[in-house]
């Protein structure tokens, strides 16, 4: 696995696809445990490592990721997500075209826990849910959109996107129209915060594989414009 960024406090790495952030039912590797390994044998650390998990990906989701590598790292990183100090960027291609080339979705969702799928509802039984996005490219009926998220709601994207007529290609639970042979494309572009020690500003990026539907825009800036 690809690691982006490393020293005594953080550990960045570019998550695989179809990989459990954390162990699950599934009993598949997982990515936490598989980084823990890691560091237990890079460093020769006797015993348990610490790891601390301060944001997740979905399971198909691949891309850009975080972790602590102290309690206080861990704590302050975690501040930063609840005080949306922590910027998370997405790039997704869906199945046709926003009204407009840049704006906000905002709505309250609700999880239902039995299925593990997310509705769109109203604000007396939904957590609010608000993303921007922007427009990058236009092909062949799918648009690759670049999205900053505001608040970190399970399934957000997917949801907010496919509540709109715009369901991320590939999408096995949120698109009708997935192949059950079609990797969702919704990729962790860029993570952005303060370092928890030093405090110097970080930003991460990590490109999408060079495949379909992402090879439909190749050259596209993907920081045109930036929020």
């Amino acid at each position: 696995m690809k690691i982006i960024y490393e020293d005594n406090h953080l550990l960045v790495v570019e998550k695989p696809v179809n990989i459990p952030v954390q162990a699950d039912s599934s009993n598949d590797e997982d990515l936490l445990s598989l980084r823990k390994d890691y560091i237990k044998k890079a460093y020769d650390k006797p015993g348990n490592v610490y790891l601390g998990l301060v944001h997740r990906l979905d399971r198909p989701v691949g891309g850009v990721m975080v972790f602590a590598r102290t309690s206080k790292a861990a704590s302050r990183l975690s501040k930063a997500v609840s005080t949306r100090q922590f910027g998370k960027t997405y790039l997704a291609v869906v199945e046709g075209t926003p009204e407009s080339d840049s704006g906000s979705f905002e709505d309250y969702l609700v999880k239902d826990n039995d299925t593990n799928t997310v509705t769109v509802t109203d604000a007396a039984h939904g957590k609010h849910a608000l993303l921007d996005y922007q427009l990058l490219g236009h092909k062949d009926g799918l648009s690759l959109l670049r999205i900053r998220l505001h608040t970190g709601r399970s399934h957000q994207i997917r949801v907010q996107t496919s509540s709109r007529g715009l369901p991320i290609w590939g999408d096995q639970r949120y698109n009708r129209n997935a192949k059950k042979h079609q990797q969702i494309a919704l990729w962790s572009y860029r993570l952005e915060f303060d370092h928890p020690v030093t405090g110097v500003h970080l930003i991460f990026t990590c490109d999408p594989p060079d495949a379909y539907p992402y090879s439909l825009f190749e050259g596209v800036n993907y920081e045109k414009d930036t929020f």
